[in-house]
């Protein structure tokens, strides 16, 4: 129970954010977001209804639509994040932060996708395309995310349509903002480095770098393609900024040592600690 109170309070957070970005950020600059949200902004500028209530009730079929595919905890979840962006939404309603329309793009991008990887990491959604597009993937044969840029296409050019292509292109741009935001949110800001490292000393860097960088190590049995001599590979995980002493220990160790980094996005475990 404290787990599923603390995700709706994270949830809450999420939307609340995601709502202060529309209201205050892109709304006023007639910049719109995709999706369901997207359409409900749109028909909020021609009725002069609120946008929280069309996108409550919009997004309300596709809550029902999701509990077949989805679960309960899912549903749940999306229901309350859609309850508190639709709620948040009227609360910031004739609140502006900017006029500028590049600023509003930038920073309401940034903070919506901050919100709605917050959600989305929550087990939660907050717009119904997502829910269409999962269950179109098997139908029409396309990818989930194929499905959603093409009816994103077509929003945005209604919307160019509305407010103009300029503020259409400034809708794109905050398209792509927000879904960067969304990975690094969910993916984790805590970016490091896994490091493989192919040598025929293994013992010795493996001991050099527990005793030096105070590291974990994994040991990887290999086999040599061009060789066909057995390997041992060295793999572990280290902070960006560990990375130019680690090759250094190596190198010390054995030059003709090869090296391969790549990014990691999130990490947990007792053996890895930041400096």
């Amino acid at each position: 129970m404290i787990k599923f109170i603390k995700n709706l309070l994270v949830i809450s957070i999420g939307a609340t954010l995601a709502a202060f970005s529309l209201e205050c950020f892109l709304v006023p600059n007639k910049i719109i977001d995709g999706g369901i949200v997207g359409v409900s902004m749109m028909l909020s500028t021609i009725t002069k209804y609120p946008l929280g209530l069309f996108t409550f009730c919009l997004n309300l079929p596709f809550i029902f639509l999701a509990l077949q595919k989805f679960g309960k905890t899912f549903v749940i979840n999306t229901f309350w994040a859609i309850s508190i962006l639709s709620l948040s939404l009227s609360l910031f309603h004739h609140h502006i932060a900017t006029n500028d329309a590049i600023l509003a793009t930038v920073f309401g991008g940034i903070i919506l996708g901050l919100g709605v990887g917050l959600i989305l990491k929550s087990h939660a959604a907050v717009d119904g395309t997502e829910i269409i597009a999962i269950r179109l993937t098997k139908k029409i044969g396309y990818s989930v995310g194929e499905i959603i840029m093409f009816i994103n296409i077509f929003i945005y050019t209604l919307s160019g349509f509305l407010y103009g292509f300029d503020r259409a292109m400034y809708s794109i741009l905050t398209y792509f903002i927000v879904y960067h935001i969304i990975d690094m949110t969910i993916d984790g800001f805590n970016e490091a480095k896994s490091v493989f490292i192919v040598t025929d000393y293994a013992k010795l860097i493996g001991d050099a770098l527990l005793k030096e960088l105070d590291k974990g190590v994994t040991y990887i049995d290999a086999e040599g393609g061009y060789s066909g001599k057995a390997k041992r590979i060295v793999y572990c995980v280290i902070s960006r900024m560990e990375l130019v002493k680690l090759k250094s220990l190596v190198h010390e160790i054995d030059e003709n040592a090869f090296i391969a980094v790549e990014n990691v996005h999130e990490f947990e475990g007792k053996r890895y600690r930041k400096k």
